[in-house]
C-alpha cells in the first residue's frame, strides 16, 4: 500500500524521504528524518515507533543494515514491517518482512534507497532510484522525480491517495515538509504543485528563522 525512497546529499548535508500511499495521511506517518543522521521509511502495517528507533541507533554511529538488525531482532512483529534506512555514509538497507503485502520490491543505489509493498510490479522502486540518481536538480525536485518515476512506472496496484516529501539539512527542523493527506486522484501531481509554490521560499523561511533581521518579505497584504 505504499511506496516511498530514501536518499541523502552527503556533500549539503541533506536527508529525505519522498513517499507516496493508498492510505491517508502517509507522510504523517511513515516519513521519519532526523538533521545530521538519516532518513528512515517504516512502512506495510505501519510501526511508527521503528522510525525513531532507527534513527537512534543511526546517531549513535550505527550503520543502516546493523541499525535496522538492532531494531527489529526485539521486534515480535518484524515480519509485517517494511522499513528503508540511510545514514550519513554507507550503503543503505531495506528490510521487507515475510508478511509484508502483496507484490514486493526494493532497490538501492549509492545515495537512495527505494521499496514498497501491494505494487503493480516489482521493478518500481528500481525505477525511482534510476530517477533520483541520474536527476541533476535540487535535491527536493530529485525525491519527486523518483516519486513520480515509482507512479509512471505502475505504483501500487490500486489508486494512491496520500503522498509527502520531508527534508532535513543543518537546523533543527526540516526545511521542507510537505504532505497531501488525501487526494481522489492524483496526489502526487497535488504535492508537485506545492513543491512549486514553496520551492523557492526554502531558503527564505530558514533565513527568517536565523536572521529574521535581514530575511526578504512576505509579500502580503500588511506585511511592511
Amino acid at each position: 500500500m505504499t511506496f516511498s525512497i530514501v536518499a541523502r546529499e552527503p556533500d549539503a548535508g541533506l536527508y529525505g524521504i519522498a513517499i507516496a500511499s493508498s492510505s491517508p495521511a502517509v507522510g504523517a506517518r511513515c516519513a521519519h528524518v532526523r538533521a545530521g543522521v538519516g532518513a528512515v521509511a517504516s512502512q506495510n502495517i505501519t510501526d511508527p515507533s521503528l522510525g525513531p528507533a532507527v534513527l537512534n541507533l543511526l546517531s549513535g554511529g550505527a550503520d543502516a543494515k546493523s541499525a535496522l538488525e538492532v531494531s527489529l531482532s526485539t521486534n515480535p512483529h518484524r515480519d509485517y514491517r517494511q522499513i528503508l534506512a540511510i545514514g550519513q555514509t554507507g550503503t543503505p538497507a531495506i528490510f521487507s518482512g515475510k508478511r509484508a503485502l502483496g507484490t514486493v520490491g526494493s532497490a538501492s543505489g549509492n545515495h537512495s534507497a527505494a521499496a514498497g509493498n501491494l505494487l503493480s510490479n516489482p521493478d518500481v522502486p528500481a525505477a525511482m532510484v534510476n530517477a533520483f540518481e541520474s536527476a541533476t536538480n535540487d535535491f527536493g525536485a530529485r525525491l519527486l522525480a523518483a516519486l513520480r518515476a515509482g507512479a509512471t512506472s505502475g505504483g501500487e496496484a490500486g489508486p494512491v491517495h496520500s503522498a509527502g516529501l520531508l527534508v532535513v539539512r543543518d537546523v533543527s527542523w526540516p526545511i521542507i515538509d510537505l504532505r497531501v493527506d488525501w487526494h481522489d486522484t492524483d496526489p502526487i501531481a497535488q504535492l508537485a504543485q506545492i513543491w512549486t509554490i514553496y520551492a523557492p521560499q526554502v531558503e527564505d523561511y530558514v533565513a527568517r528563522a536565523l536572521q529574521p533581521e535581514r530575511a526578504p518579505r512576505f509579500g502580503v497584504a500588511g506585511d511592511p
